[in-house]
This record gives structure tokens, sequence and C-alpha cells, in this order.
């Protein structure tokens, strides 16, 4: 599979708020709305497509990735490149998420030559954790939001 990464547009915006995941990572669908909408095309998101031009993915930089209850814990004090990424869901579970990331990855890197980079990630994707340690993210901070437990996990090139 052969990735590019695009500009964000309003039909992959509208594609994207269309996806929906299988418990229970149904936790990450989103919201059809104008807010929603907005977010996408407001902050850095990028549309990450295959050969054929299908909509693989997303991923953001920035504040745009970080949980906002996060900052009142101190959970994003370090100067640390945010990322917030999200694969198609016909797509997961397939074996396909290290080359996805990795892909992702590398163009982070080249386009903004990071020292670091901040993932977040809900506590119970077990399966997400699990790829980002295989591709060198240690765990950092934890905390809580409500029901859910989020953790931030650090990758240093």
């Amino acid at each position: 599979m052969q990735l590019l990464v695009r500009n964000m547009t309003e039909e992959y915006a509208k594609q994207i708020l269309t996806w929906k995941y299988e418990a229970p990572y149904d936790f990450y669908n989103n919201e059809e709305s104008s807010k929603s909408h907005s977010e996408l095309l407001e902050n850095p998101y990028y549309a990450v497509l295959n050969q054929t031009n299908e909509l693989v993915g997303f991923f953001c930089i920035g504040s745009a990735a970080q949980v906002p209850y996060g900052s009142t814990v101190g959970a994003y004090h370090e100067d640390i490149t945010d990322i917030g990424i999200g694969m198609n869901p016909s797509l997961t579970g397939k074996g396909l998420g290290a080359k996805f990331f990795s892909f992702i990855l590398s163009y982070i890197q080249e386009t903004y030559k990071v020292d670091s980079i901040r993932l977040t990630v809900a506590k119970f994707n077990q399966r997400a954790i699990h790829l980002y340690t295989k591709l060198g993210f240690d765990k950092k901070v934890e905390f809580s939001r409500e029901t859910t437990e989020f953790i931030t996990m650090v990758k240093n090139y």
C-alpha cells in the first residue's frame, strides 16, 4: 500500500465524520456537526490517501491532537509536538496499522524535523498501545477524564 499526504478538504472531512467504529472503539466515532466539521478544516489535519486516492486515514498535529482536559492536569507540560491519528474503520484490525503510522511518523519527521513526538491514547485501546510501543513510544503520563483513562506516550528521535 503506497500512501500520500494531502491537505484536509471538505470532502475528506465529510467522509471522516461518517466513519463508525465497532465497540469498544466506537469511543472514537465522530459526531457529524458543524463544530466537528470545522475542527477538521480549521486545524492542522491532513488526509492520508492510498495509490488510488482512497481515504485511508488522517492525522493532526499540535494542540488539536491533545485531549483538552490533559492540559489542566499537566499532561502536556513539556514542549513536544503532539500527533493524533485515525484510520478508516474498514481497514482497522487487518495488520495495516504499523505501515500506516510509520508512514505518518516519517512524514512528520521529514517535514517538521522534530526531536520528539507525543500522542494521547485511551487506556482501554490496548491494540493501539501495543502498536505505539512497537514503534518506539514510551508511556509517560496517565490521567482520567470522567470515565475514560488516557495515557500520553512519547517517541524520541
